[in-house]
């Protein structure tokens, strides 16, 4: 059934889908379908401009600054619902007028800047050509004749650096736009690769979508064997089951009951150790008083020696002599009570092995499974019945699958594609053959500005270079001659071609502007999906267009803004479009039907498991026999008294240590080696009998505190072992059916479980993985945001961008331009001063050139 899903998905490969159903989170038993084969496609949509893309962004502000206005989509929604014409007088209906003035008020910026370019068309050849006439009558500037100033070289530099100037900005503006001229070409030469990507991508996604599909349907056998090999061993796995349950309880009461039994063993070691270490320790403690009590008299007769009665030994065995008080022994183990009663109470209960009847309350327990397999026998007669039911299950998907006309229609849908493609790389060449025309003349129109700046600059040239401040105006060089003519040249050609270059600027202002503005802004914030997905703006009967084209029902809620966002994210073509309106996946997969019968048969399992012991009343009531041992009865502290202290009231070998140090303070002589043969008979009863007193001592402390603890509140110990125990069998004797009827229930999920899991990840992979529409994003993205707005517009932009700053900034050129040849121009006639305060013959001497003489005469009257 999760194959029909998918077979239909490809049915509409181009329109669906509903919103992704949650993933099912299925009972222990997750089956692993894999990963639905799926490629990779090749086609980004995405377009780095590269460096020019500063120049983009230099036009897209100055857009903003032209047109700030936010996109208008109540405007548009009410332009394209109005009628218009229908009928006389449509346009002076009130709300008409004030949506014209609204559109209005929207493009003013686009308005006021075309109205002066068109103000720019108009008066400019008409100023050029009144400009001509009144230089042809020698006025504005067409005489040749030149007033001599006393700021002329001032003004000379100021008109030479304002033309070089506004040159220079010129020649910024025809850079731009030849760059823009020629990315536009350049991205339609690359264009073809990016067509050729998406017609791939296109065509993986019409061939890959039955392989999916197909995908979809085999793991259906992976459902269906898992369930079969469950179903075939539903005595161990429910067995299995069941005893884990179970084990919750009944593990921790037989591993208390084992740890009881260790105690024990524990306990008797423990007691053995006691009675032992107590009968070395009062031995050794004998003797050792007696050892100490002949090295004390050995010593007094010593110090008895009339040697010590020397002034130079007094003090020092006077010291030995009161030191001698402290050769006794310390601890005194005669009076410890014994413990023998509490050991042989002990050996009486370990008579009964209760480690052995532990272990056999784990075997029994551990039968469990076997108990569940010989009583689950009759489920097996009905594994034959439920397979039938799944293999029918998996007929009906394959005879779904084949009786859906998928083929046909993928392979109709391949037959229009590769006639689209054949189509597209016919005509390719002729796109970039007008290319190459629209190339030629947007380069034509670079070149009437670059001729107007050749003149411009090859006039500051030669004027600069050939003019002389020493010569009159009459006889200027040849090369200033000629600058001036070059200027004037360049002054002429921007009367000719300026109008016919913002004759351009202005239509691809007014179109590139308003496209970027209304086209390619509201696409990438979506707004333009927002107007088209407006109710009845594209047919007044559909609520909703794309449901009307794709359902046949326009009250669908879909929308070209979420199948795009859908297609944007590379989700199913299920899911873009909403195709459960046309195949509903929900009613198309519902299983219940076929796991009734499965269901009714594992429910009818009866398991009895009242045969598992425990633990049997002989291991109860050896448990109860170690609690009244009498181990708690033992005198700890007594014990741990006398442990706590040492063997003799001083260290032996600190004596002996200081004792031959005292004897070295001694005069060299038979007293000075007798106490050092005393240090060393300390030394080694030290050596031979308190240590081994010591060893002892730690034996009996590790045992007493072993024993202590084991015997604290011994009887509540064993007692709760004993309850668990009891709790535990009562659970198994008495509660089991529950259990099993719950583990019965949990492992029937499991078996119906994967048929769930299988038709969740059905439709999870139809949703998100089958038929994946990123191509179809990809389309538009490359259609809109490529071609149209980041190759076209951007590149028209920036070239009218470019020319209309040029042509602009033609006019001040040629005032300047104008102004500037008059001074490098050779002039027909100059000023001339009277010789009366001179005493000149006519003409100015070269020391008067420039300087202004009241006194003069014009041979020409006007300037």
């Amino acid at each position: 059934m999760a194959v029909e899903l998918c077979l239909l998905l490809l049915l509409f490969c181009g329109s669906t889908i509903s919103e992704v159903q949650p993933i099912y989170k299925p009972p222990p038993g997750t089956l692993d379908f894999g990963f639905v084969p799926a490629k990779t496609y090749d086609t980004g949509a995405y377009h780095e401009p590269g460096a020019i893309g500063i120049l983009f962004k230099i036009v897209h502000a100055f857009l903003y600054l032209v047109q700030p206005n936010t996109f208008p989509q109540d405007l548009i929604r009410k332009l394209a619902q109005q009628q218009f014409g229908n009928t006389q007088g449509d346009y002076q209906k009130p709300e008409n007028v004030v949506l014209t003035l609204q559109a209005i008020y929207y493009e003013i910026g686009f308005i006021v800047s075309a109205a002066l370019g068109l103000l720019f068309i108009l008066l400019l050849p008409l100023v050029g050509l009144c400009f001509c006439m009144c230089r042809c009558c020698d006025n504005c500037g067409g005489e040749m004749h030149q007033r001599q100033k006393k700021n002329a070289d001032c003004q000379r530099s100021c008109f030479a650096t304002f033309l070089f100037v506004a040159s220079l900005i010129i020649s910024v503006g025809v850079l731009c736009a030849y760059a823009a001229n020629q990315h536009l070409t350049n991205q339609v030469r690359g264009a073809k690769k990016l067509v050729n990507s998406n017609f791939k991508d296109l065509k993986i996604f019409l061939n890959d979508t039955p392989a999916q599909i197909d995908y979809l349907v085999s793991q259906y056998n992976t459902t269906k064997d898992k369930a079969l090999s469950d179903l075939n061993n539903v005595g161990p796995v429910l067995g299995t089951r069941v005893q884990e349950q179970l084990g919750k309880e009944v593990r921790p009461a037989l591993d208390a009951a084992l740890t009881m039994a260790g105690a024990i063993r524990e306990t008797k070691e423990a007691l053995e150790n006691v009675s032992v270490s107590v009968e070395v320790l009062q031995e050794g403690t004998e003797r050792l008083h007696a050892n100490l009590t002949d090295v004390k008299m050995h010593l007094s007769n010593t110090l008895n020696d009339s040697a010590c009665n020397a002034a130079q030994a007094a003090s020092t065995c006077n010291i030995i002599r009161n030191s001698l008080g402290q050769l006794t022994i310390n601890a005194n183990f005669s009076g410890l009570p014994g413990v023998s009663s509490q050991l042989a109470k002990v050996n009486d209960v370990l008579k009964i092995d209760l480690s052995s009847l532990v272990q056999k309350g784990y075997a029994a327990f551990n039968d469990t499974p076997d108990l569940v397999v010989n009583q689950t026998k009759n489920i097996l007669s009905a594994v034959p019945y439920i397979k039938s039911v799944l293999e029918s299950i998996g007929s009906n998907i394959t005879t779904f699958t084949r009786a859906l006309p998928v083929q046909k229609i993928l392979a109709d849908l391949m037959v229009y594609l590769t006639q689209s493609e054949t189509y597209v790389q016919d005509y390719f060449p002729i796109v970039e053959q007008y290319d190459f025309y629209r190339w030629l003349g947007c380069l034509i129109l670079c070149c009437m500005l670059v001729l107007i700046l050749v003149f411009y600059y090859l006039g500051l040239l030669c004027g600069t270079c050939g003019y002389d401040k020493h010569a009159s105006p009459t006889t200027r060089g040849c090369i200033s001659n000629t600058g001036g003519n070059f200027l004037m040249a360049g002054v002429g050609f921007s009367f000719l071609f300026s109008w016919v270059l913002m004759i351009v600027v202005v239509l691809t202002f007014v179109t590139g502007g308003n496209v970027e503005k209304l086209v390619c802004e509201p696409f990438e914030d979506k707004n333009l999906f927002k107007v088209l997905d407006t109710p009845y703006l594209l047919n007044k009967h559909w609520k909703n267009y794309l449901a009307g084209i794709i359902f046949k029902n326009p009250n669908v809620n879909l929308t070209f803004e979420k199948v795009y966002s859908d297609c944007k994210e590379n989700k199913g073509i299920y899911t873009s479009l909403h195709l459960e309106h046309l195949f509903n996946i929900n009613e198309l997969l519902n299983i219940s039907m076929y796991t009734e019968d499965v269901a009714l048969k594992i429910e009818h399992i009866q398991i009895n498991l009242s045969k598992i012991i425990l633990l049997d009343e002989i291991g109860k009531e050896n448990l109860l026999n170690f609690s009244s041992s009498g181990i708690d009865g033992i005198d700890f502290s007594a014990y741990l008294t006398e442990i706590n202290k040492s063997v003799t009231k001083v260290d032996l070998l600190s004596f002996a240590n200081d004792l031959e140090a005292r004897a070295d303070q001694l005069p060299k002589g038979a007293l000075e080696n007798a106490l050092k043969g005393h240090a060393n008979n300390i030394r080694m009863i030290h050596n031979q009998q308190v240590v081994p007193l010591e060893q002892a001592m730690s034996t009996l402390n590790q045992s007493i505190r072993l024993l202590k603890r084991t015997s604290s509140e011994l009887m509540v110990k064993v007692k709760n072992v004993i309850s668990a125990v009891n709790a535990a069998q009562n659970l198994i004797n008495n509660n089991a059916s529950q259990v099993i009827v719950q583990e019965t229930k949990k492992y029937m999920d499991t078996i119906i479980g994967y048929f769930e899991q299988y038709t969740e990840w059905v439709k999870e992979s139809i949703s998100m993985e089958v038929a994946a529409c990123k191509p179809i994003a990809n389309v538009i993205d490359t259609a809109v945001d490529i071609f149209l707005c980041s190759y076209i517009a951007d590149s028209v932009n920036t070239f009218w961008f470019g020319l209309g700053g040029s042509s602009m900034f033609l006019i001040p050129a040629i005032i300047f331009a104008v102004k500037l040849s008059k001074y490098y121009r050779r002039m027909d006639t100059e000023d001339v001063y009277d010789d009366t305060e001179n005493g000149n013959n006519g003409y100015h001497k070269e020391h008067l050139y420039g300087i202004h003489n009241p006194v003069f005469t014009s041979s020409v009257e006007q300037w």
